[in-house]
């Protein structure tokens, strides 16, 4: 069922459309012997929000309501200074409709449940400006309107970590079923996967109860660090299985006793995690790569503008791709996390890798995204990046063949910074929504104003005798 997405529709849509949907998933409900729903809304760090509610007041009841203030909360909990700026004065309710591509069971529920992400509208029907997953649609209308159709395919990196409850306390690898934790680098060792079985079987078994399109497993280089690999498909649906693949990866690991962490920089003598973004072009009409020139190595121009919108633009999105205080502790100088905007072929220290591949294949991997992002805003970043450089018919820079360490820094290093580039770039902001922008550079400003009160244990030690 989410293999294809529907046009969005309006919460005012027929009459006739309203009901088929309707009639479809009380069916699907009823054949599933659903008892719960789980009403889902992506919220602004990517994680669901919503309600959950009884199978039979579902089928009755058509769509349910959500105070559009979970879009301006920060991850702490607290409001920014302008809320009411942000929100409507009254503070009122958005509007949700289920997606019926997006239903799937909770298959790690002890009675028989249902997930589906909603969408979130106005009172008048119009699709709310700040909801997440409307921002990601609004920039695939803008390639819609130019007969092309975006592919995305993310590869998602995260640790395993012993249980920790003390937030003072360093994050350790967990024990595996030898009974040690990793001491050294493993990547791409069999073995070391091995050693968490029975934890990626229950995340298999999961993910193809949920059709997510996990494709590879891999182990990285970091200790009991693993990435995933999802096939290509369309963004909206690739970024709805990222959102339920994190929550179903944390609840595989809660139930062997340890935590899934998408943190970007969880460990100090650890790797950083990312979520590197595959991206090629479609012609709406013939389904053909339009980024290949139709030779092996050979490139449209439409794919040389696209790469110049997203050498020009990425350091002014990076607040989507790093969007907390953390993020910016993986690009660092030294690590394999890029640091700027060069792109090479088949060039892991480039922010923007081109893979040797067939015509049919051509496409360009943007490696700024860590993996604490919100899926639909980074994939509508990296995406609004890439249109306007179509748009403008920008041109890239040549590749590099060496280290693009050596370049250095062209991206921002914190997200006070970040937040700074975004806050100045009138193209992304009008491309984004206006209103949208405005929220998200307010929330993430209270972030990281509420980190920067927090002294630090580093600072304690080597400052508070010696200065």
């Amino acid at each position: 069922m989410a293999k294809k997405k529907s046009a969005p529709k309006s919460i005012h849509s027929s009459a006739a459309e309203a009901n088929e949907a309707e009639s479809a998933l009380k069916r699907w409900l009823k054949d599933k012997r659903i008892t719960e729903v789980e009403c889902l809304v992506p919220d602004i760090t990517g994680n669901a929000r919503g309600k959950i509610i009884p199978a039979a007041k579902f089928s009755h009841d058509y769509g349910t309501r959500l105070p559009e203030g979970i879009f301006a909360t920060t991850v702490t909990g607290d409001y920014p200074d302008d809320y009411y700026e942000l929100v409507s004065a009254s503070d009122s309710d958005m509007y949700l409709r289920p997606d019926p591509d997006t239903v799937r069971m909770v298959p790690w529920a002890a009675a028989p449940t249902a997930q589906i992400i909603h969408d979130c509208y106005t009172k008048d029907g119009r699709p709310h400006e700040l909801a997440p997953r409307n921002v990601l649609r609004r920039v695939l209308g803008l390639y819609e309107a130019m007969g092309l159709q975006p592919v995305v395919a993310p590869e998602l990196e995260f640790f395993l970590v012993q249980k920790n409850t003390d937030p003072d306390f360093p994050l350790m690898p967990p024990a595996g079923r030898s009974g040690r934790p990793e001491t050294a680098r493993q990547s791409y060792s069999i073995d070391a996967v091995n050693e968490f079985d029975p934890i990626l079987d229950d995340m298999y078994d999961y993910a193809e109860a949920m059709e997510l399109d996990v494709d590879t497993l891999i182990h990285e280089s970091g200790a009991a660090q693993l990435e995933v690999n999802f096939q290509h498909g369309a963004a909206l649906s690739l970024a709805d299985q990222v959102l339920l693949f994190k929550r179903t990866m944390r609840e595989c690991a809660l139930r062997h006793g340890i935590y899934a962490t998408f943190l970007a920089k969880p460990m100090e003598n650890e790797p950083g995690s990312s979520m590197h973004i595959h991206q090629s072009m479609l012609d709406m009409k013939t389904g053909k790569n339009v980024f290949s020139a139709g030779k092996p190595g050979k490139h449209s121009e439409l794919f040389m503008h696209y790469l110049g919108g997203l050498q020009k633009y990425s350091p002014m999105a990076m607040a989507f791709f790093g969007p907390n205080v953390n993020s910016y502790r993986r690009l660092a100088l030294g690590e394999v996390a890029p640091i700027n905007v060069q792109w090479g072929y088949d060039n892991r220290t480039c922010g923007l890798r081109v893979p040797m591949d067939t015509p049919e294949n051509t496409r360009v991997e943007s490696r700024f995204a860590g993996s604490d992002v919100n899926p639909y805003l980074a994939m509508a970043a990296t995406l609004a990046c890439g249109y306007l450089g179509i748009k403008e018919k920008l041109m890239p820079t040549e590749p590099i063949t060496g280290s693009a360490q050596d370049k250095g820094y062209e991206l921002p290093r914190s997200l006070e910074a970040a937040l700074g580039l975004l806050g100045g770039c009138e193209a992304l902001t009008a491309l984004l929504g206006k209103r949208f922008v405005t929220a998200y550079i307010s929330v993430k400003q209270k972030e990281y104003e509420t980190f920067f009160r927090v002294i630090s244990s580093w600072e304690r030690e080597f400052l508070l005798l010696n200065v």
